[in-house]
């Protein structure tokens, strides 16, 4: 693998992180491993619940 691939790689994997889009495929993986018999949420669903918890929890963010 070139070195052009390898931080092509990196900055992917940072973007996602840095964006949150990791979040539901651990959150999926979680479920699969720790419950693998309760449905899995899709994507839109993930979000929603998780902005509506954050909504109701802000813990210690300024907005």
């Amino acid at each position: 693998m070139g070195a052009a691939a390898r931080a092509a790689r990196r900055v992917r994997w940072f973007c996602r992180e840095l964006f949150g889009d990791a979040k539901y495929d651990r959150y999926v993986a979680h479920l699969r491993i720790a419950h693998p018999d309760a449905p899995v949420p899709d994507a839109r669903t993930f979000w929603r619940e998780h902005y509506a918890e954050q909504d109701r929890n802000p813990g210690a963010r300024c907005c």
